[in-house]
C-alpha cells in the first residue's frame, strides 16, 4: 500500500494498551477502520485498560474490540480470515524488564508463541505490511552510544529483551522465506497520559503525592531516552504509510523510535518535583538485574527516510502526564 488513502483496515493487537489504544485513537481520527485484540490481563490495573478502550468505543463506530489470548490461535485465524486487514500493527505482548525475571513464562507464551500466531496468519491472508513492537532493551549491555539500528543486538541483559530481540530475527525469517513485508519499532521508554503504572514516571507521580518513599535504582545516575506518546504515534502512521514500491526496500526494516536527547533519572525526578511543587523522598538504591546503564536512540535512520522528528519535550511530556493523572484520579 503506498498511500494512506489506500490503507482502510488495521488489526491492532493490544488495543487496551498505552501505545496500542493512543494509535488505534489517532488512526480513528484519520478514519481507518480498527479491530483490536487484547486479553485484558491484570499485569496492571485492568480499569485503566477499559478506560481507555472506552473512549474507542465513544469516539469511532469503526472500531471493534475483541477479548480473547494471542495463544488462541483458531480465534486469531478466525479474526483475520473475517476482517481481512490490509495491515498489522502487533503491539500485545508481556511487557517488564524485571517482572521477566520472575516470570519468564508469561514472556515465552506471549513474546514468542503469540507472535508466531500473529506472524503465521498475517502470512495465511497475504498481510501487506506487518508493524510490531520491539525494544531499546535489545541493546542489551552494547555500550556504543548513540544506537543505531545496526548495533550489536546480541546481548541481552533480560529475559524480556531476549524475547524482543528473537521477534525481529523470526520476523526477519518470515520476510525472507515468505515475502511478508515487516517493521520492527524499537521503542524508547514511551511516557506520556494513560501511560503504564509500572512506568517511572507512573510511580514517581503516584508516590510523591501521596508522600511516599520511590525507589531510584543506581542512586539515579543511569540515563534513558523518554520519548512522549504522541511523537511514538506519529512515527507509527509515517512507518505505517511507508512506500512500498521502493526498490531497495528489504522485506524486514527495523526502526528506533526514541526521543535521541537521553537524561539522568534525578534530572527527570528534579522535574517531575517542580511541576507536582513538591519533593521526592528518595530511596537510592542499587543498579537492579536486567536494566542498563543508559539508552540513546539514534533517529537519523527514521529522520530521514519519513521526515520525522520528535516534538514533544521532556518537562512538557511530564507536564501532560501529570494533569491527566490529577484529573483521571481526581
Amino acid at each position: 500500500m503506498s498511500s494512506q488513502s489506500q490503507i482502510k483496515k488495521i488489526l491492532v493487537t493490544g488495543h487496551a494498551g498505552f501505545i496500542g489504544s493512543a494509535i488505534c485513537e489517532k488512526l480513528l481520527r484519520l478514519n481507518y477502520y480498527v479491530v483490536g485484540i487484547d486479553n485484558f490481563n491484570d499485569y496492571y490495573d485492568v480499569g485503566l485498560k477499559r478506560n481507555r478502550v472506552s473512549r474507542l468505543l465513544k469516539m469511532n463506530k469503526n472500531f471493534v474490540s475483541n477479548k480473547f489470548d494471542l495463544l488462541e490461535a483458531c480465534k486469531i485465524n478466525q479474526i483475520f480470515n473475517e476482517f481481512k486487514p490490509d495491515c498489522v500493527i502487533h503491539l500485545a505482548a508481556q511487557a517488564g524488564v524485571r517482572y521477566s525475571l520472575e516470570n519468564p513464562n508469561a514472556y515465552t507464551d506471549s513474546n514468542i508463541i503469540g507472535f508466531f500466531n500473529i506472524l503465521e496468519a498475517s502470512k495465511a491472508i497475504s498481510v501487506n505490511h506487518l508493524l510490531y513492537a520491539s525494544s531499546s532493551s535489545v541493546y542489551g549491555s552494547n555500550n556504543s552510544l548513540p544506537f543505531s539500528e545496526n548495533a550489536l543486538t546480541d546481548l541481552p541483559l533480560s529475559y524480556y529483551a531476549a524475547t524482543k530481540k528473537a521477534n525481529e530475527v523470526i520476523a526477519h525469517a518470515y520476510g525472507h522465506l515468505y515475502g511478508l513485508q515487516n517493521t520492527g519499532l524499537r521503542f524508547f521508554t514511551v511516557f506520556g497520559p494513560r501511560g503504564r503504572p509500572d512506568m517511572a514516571l507512573f510511580k514517581f507521580t503516584k508516590a510523591i503525592l501521596n508522600e511516599k518513599k520511590i525507589d531510584v535504582f543506581n542512586d539515579g545516575n543511569h540515563k534513558r531516552d523518554f520519548t512522549y506518546i504522541d511523537d511514538v504515534v506519529d512515527a507509527i502512521i509515517c512507518i505505517l504509510n511507508r512506500n512500498e514500491k521502493k526498490t531497495n526496500r528489504s522485506h524486514s526494516e527495523i526502526y528506533n523510535i526514541g526521543n535521541g536527547n537521553p537524561i539522568k533519572l534525578l534530572e527527570f525526578i528534579s522535574i517531575l518535583e517542580n511541576i507536582l511543587g513538591k519533593k521526592a523522598d528518595k530511596n537510592l538504591q542499587n543498579l537492579q538485574p536486567g536494566d542498563a546503564l543508559e539508552t540513546w536512540a539514534d533517529i537519523s535512520k527514521i529522520s530521514s527516510e519519513f521526515n520525522w522528528t520528535p516534538k514533544v519535550t521532556i518537562s512538557n511530556g511530564i507536564e501532560k502526564f501529570v494533569k491527566w493523572y490529577l484529573a483521571y484520579y481526581k
